[in-house]
């Protein structure tokens, strides 16, 4: 039995099958032999007591289930104590005290106290075990600190909301060359969509990675040019590797896996939200050396993309349009308000990513899509992002308990019912005859936060 109260055999079992033969030069050295004996003691004499490579991988894995993308207090834990000894801590159930003593500080202890509260919710070492099984059917690896293809770079920009682990299926190569994320509004034009696919392909000749996240529009042009081109292109999802969203993309994505690479911070059966789709664009921004935003109207979702970037201190280009096109508005503005340059050309983007053209050395209404799941909008930093979380999870036919909806969004119950009560009076939710919470359809044209959902 392992340190986890599972039997130790069926951890390195499931382990082995979405870990990458040869990606650290030690593997499993927590091995156990076919009759589920722990040989650790003989293996590089590590003790029971002692935490191995094994113990790291569950513990990330179990860190990917308990929290959200960009959990800060998580972040701040897991760097000071470690991943196994965090993952320990709130199995243990140890007061929000012992968490900030042990996080030296950084960590005050009532933000301890609503990390314990929202991590707990979603404590089943099923749901562990079942996101690594499904990695496993679905062919995705899971890349950790220490390995050769961990972006250390990009992760580091990151601070203190860095993934825990990342999910990949196809070349992992990819995360160790420089790469420019081409990002723009879904409802492109013809116009966005020409030059979306001469930057991808023109970025693709000179050996740089096109990062985008797979939606309709800007990002798929960008995609498809780069695949079309020879190139290499990263398509980092708002869920889970196993779901491949949006379904219309299903063949790209498949393409994309096979030809590049496709990534992802959440675990598999993971779906996509609006908070995730946020959470997910400071991540492209993170594994590129520049984004550039080709269109976006005034509340796309590339411009949280965008200001990301610029918050990690990277170069932001933006594509002008004409003054008449609402699909450019974001750009315009984004020119007007941020120091981002105005780029028409490769060599442009080059300039600005590389400060060199050349051949690299290698060592919302306009937003939405057919009734999909919102990506976010420019303009969501004004709302409560809680509420954005609650409402993604909300169902308009589905009743949910609190209890339920504390799982899905990864919160505490007292919060969930906070939130649920200023929901219910701005009328975007409301509680059932059967003590259910389903979520209110809001009007076109609403500007709050249940708006773009």
């Amino acid at each position: 039995m392992s340190r986890w109260g599972i039997d130790e055999h069926r951890i390195a079992s499931v382990m082995a099958v979405v870990r990458p033969r040869g990606a650290m030069e030690w593997e499993l050295d927590a091995a156990v032999d076919a009759e589920g004996v722990d040989d650790r003691e003989d293996h590089e004499g590590a003790g029971h007591d002692e935490p191995g490579v094994l113990d790291e991988l569950f513990a990330r894995a179990i860190w990917s289930v308990l929290v959200e993308p960009g959990d800060s207090v998580a972040g701040v834990l897991i760097r000071r104590v470690g991943a196994v000894t965090a993952a320990q801590l709130v199995l243990d159930r140890a007061p929000a005290r012992v968490l900030s003593e042990a996080a030296a500080g950084e960590i005050t202890a009532e933000d301890a106290e609503s990390g314990l509260k929202r991590w707990t919710e979603r404590l089943r070492a099923s749901d562990v075990l079942r996101s690594l099984e499904s990695a496993g059917r679905c062919g995705a690896r899971m890349v950790v600190p220490g390995d050769a293809h961990w972006p250390d770079e990009a992760v580091a920009a990151l601070g203190d909301s860095p993934p825990v682990l990342l999910w990949a299926k196809g070349d992992l190569e990819l995360l160790r060359r420089p790469g420019v994320a081409i990002v723009g509004a879904r409802a492109a034009t013809g116009y966005g969509e020409h030059v979306a696919m001469e930057f991808a392909a023109g970025l693709s000749a000179r050996d740089v990675v096109v990062v985008s996240g797979g939606a309709y529009g800007i990002d798929g042009m960008a995609h498809r040019a780069a695949l079309a081109s020879g190139g290499a292109t990263i398509a980092v999802l708002a869920g889970g590797i196993d779901r491949l969203y949006p379904s219309g993309h299903e063949a790209l994505l498949t393409r994309v896996a096979e030809q590049g690479l496709l990534l992802s911070e959440v675990p598999c059966g993971t779906p996509p939200t609006k908070w995730r789709f946020l959470q997910r664009n400071r991540l492209i921004a993170a594994l590129s050396t520049a984004t550039v935003v080709v269109e976006a109207g005034r509340r796309s979702g590339a411009l949280n993309t965008a200001r990301h970037a610029l918050g990690m201190g990277r170069p932001v280009g933006v594509v002008p349009g004409p003054i008449t096109s609402a699909a450019s508005a974001g750009c315009h503005a984004t020119l007007r308000t941020e120091p981002a340059t105005c780029v028409t050309s490769v060599a442009e983007v080059m300039q600005l990513a590389f400060e060199a053209d050349g051949v690299l050395d290698i060592p919302m209404a306009l937003e939405l899509d057919g009734g999909g799941v919102d990506e976010g909008s420019a303009d969501d930093r004004s709302s409560d992002p809680l509420a954005t979380r609650v409402i993604d999870a909300l169902r308009p036919r589905r009743g949910q308990t609190v209890d339920e909806l504390a799982r899905a969004v990864g919160e505490s119950t007292e919060r969930i019912r906070s939130v649920l009560g200023r929901l219910d009076l701005d009328g975007h939710a409301a509680r059932g005859a059967d003590g259910l919470w389903r979520r209110i359809a809001i009007a076109a044209g609403s500007t709050n936060a249940a708006s773009a959902s």
